[in-house]
This record gives C-alpha cells, sequence and structure tokens, in this order.
C-alpha cells in the first residue's frame, strides 16, 4: 500500500479526541484510510467524518483546516498522510 501526505497536524484536542489538521496536498473524503506518523506516533484509521468549522462536511482539499476525530493522541507536527492502494 502505498501512502502519500496530505497534510500535518495543527493542534490536538484531548477532551473531544479531534486533530486538527492543514490539508497541503490532494484531497480527502470520508472513508479514506489516513496514517498519522509522528516521532512518537504511529496511528492509522478511517476517516469517519470530518469538519470544517464546525461542519460535517464529505470532501476537504489543499488549503483547507480540518476536525477529525482520533481514537489516541495525536501531535503538533506530526505528518498525516491519505493510504492508498
Amino acid at each position: 500500500m502505498a501512502e502519500e501526505k496530505i497534510g500535518e497536524v495543527v493542534k490536538f484536542f484531548s477532551k473531544p479526541s479531534v486533530a486538527a489538521v492543514k490539508i497541503t496536498a490532494g484531497e480527502l473524503k470520508r472513508g479514506d484510510t489516513l496514517k498519522f506518523t509522528g516521532h512518537t506516533t504511529d496511528l492509522t484509521e478511517t476517516l469517519d467524518s470530518m469538519e470544517v468549522d464546525n461542519r460535517a462536511v464529505e470532501r476537504a482539499a489543499a488549503g483547507d483546516f480540518i476536525g477529525i476525530k482520533v481514537s489516541q493522541r495525536v501531535r503538533p507536527g506530526d505528518e498525516v498522510f491519505k493510504v492508498v492502494s
């Protein structure tokens, strides 16, 4: 499985367990598989939902800041990759 870098984590909110991610390249849609990697982070998840400005969206493209619910802690600066087959 190949991976393409699509962005990076800007902030992590622990109570709702949400990562704020800036999309720097490409496009995301619900159902995509994401991989978060960093110094102490290695997390792979399916993108179930994402929000832009507190509104649920189906797609996000380069330049968007999105909120993604994650199951584990991620850190600012962690890279976000889209897993493609």
